[in-house]
């Protein structure tokens, strides 16, 4: 029987308040993230992780001290083992804390399988995501001698299988929040991107809205009124927008209540459990919005996994692997 690795790509997140600062310090030393040379890129690095560090120590502390990000994601790879059959085997390669890429590519040439699948769990590409993971994985496979034919996953933002797991708790948020207010505004939040890094060619914003607007044809609610905006901004740089704080404002001056879906991510995390139903359900409350609802992500929602299922078989037909675009510059 042929041995089929499938590798889940992740940002990471630390397990723990001491991994904080070295998470920060793996996060902004990368090239993707920060664009200057090495010299300048790790003293500036270590500078924004310990000016950071506090603030990012206190978010995880609402969650018990540490990221739910890896055992979530965890729980996605024993689904889509059982999903996809006895043949594969799933491995864990977080970009910024453990396990490591390093860590994941010595796991996968011991295994010793026969094909390798990248999944990323970006849903929509960026050079800063996706882009950067990979890259790794390339580069650390060369230095390890894992030469496994590999084919990746670019993205995915408007699969209709993809769409179709979304669809169904929007709906169901849609509905309950318009049985309490008369209005409702469907948010779309996407993670935030400098303006530099998008200039630079990132597809990522244009993909985030392939999502939004493949889910509203797909809710087939005429009228509906959405918006897509932007969360996670730091740093004094040009940020995306809007930012899902001016859209509650605006939601509050407009006396409509919000349904906030979390587009880009697929996991629940630091910025899903903290951001999303702390942060800004206490700004939508100041901001006089009627209604604040988020919208989970999709977990292990069987309709989700069985899509990434899918998605492993269709990239392992084929021949060609995508190409993986240079990283290009990064957040400060």
């Amino acid at each position: 029987m042929a041995r089929r690795a499938v590798v889940l790509m992740n940002l990471g997140g630390p397990d723990s308040p001491d991994a904080v600062r070295p998470f920060l310090y793996n996060l902004f030393s990368d090239p993707a993230i920060i664009d200057l040379p090495k010299l300048l890129r790790l003293p500036l690095a270590w500078l924004i992780a310990a000016r950071r560090a506090g603030t990012a120590r206190a978010i995880y502390a609402q969650l018990g001290g540490s990221s739910p990000l890896l055992p979530n994601t965890q729980a996605q790879a024993r689904a889509l083992e059982e999903a996809l059959g006895a043949e594969y085997r799933c491995f864990i390669a977080m970009r910024y804390w453990h396990p490591l890429t390093a860590a994941a590519v010595k796991a996968v040439k011991a295994w010793q399988p026969d094909n390798i699948v990248l999944l990323p769990l970006y849903p929509q590409f960026s050079t800063t995501t996706t882009g950067s993971s990979q890259q790794a994985w390339h580069e650390e496979a060369r230095c390890q001698g894992l030469a496994t034919a590999t084919r990746e996953i670019r993205s995915y933002p408007a699969a209709p299988g993809f769409i179709a797991s979304l669809v169904g708790p929007i709906a169901g948020a849609l509905d309950t929040a318009g049985a309490a207010a008369q209005s409702v505004r469907l948010l779309f939040s996407a993670h935030g991107l400098p303006l530099k890094i998008v200039r630079a060619g990132d597809s990522y914003p244009q993909e985030v809205e392939s999502t939004a607007t493949a889910v509203v044809n797909a809710l087939g609610r005429p009228g509906l009124d959405w918006r897509v905006c932007y969360q996670s901004r730091v740093g004094p740089l040009a940020w995306l927008g809007p930012s899902v704080e001016d859209e509650l404002h605006r939601a509050g001056r407009d006396r409509v209540a919000v349904v906030v879906v979390p587009v880009s991510f697929v996991s629940e995390h630091s910025e899903t459990l903290v951001e999303l139903d702390r942060d800004y359900r206490r700004a939508a409350e100041e901001s006089g919005v009627v209604g604040y609802h988020r919208v989970p992500t999709l977990g292990i929602d069987p309709r989700f996994i069985e899509f990434l299922a899918g998605l492993v078989r269709e990239t392992e037909q084929n021949r060609l692997p995508v190409e993986i675009p240079a990283a290009v510059s990064g957040m400060a």
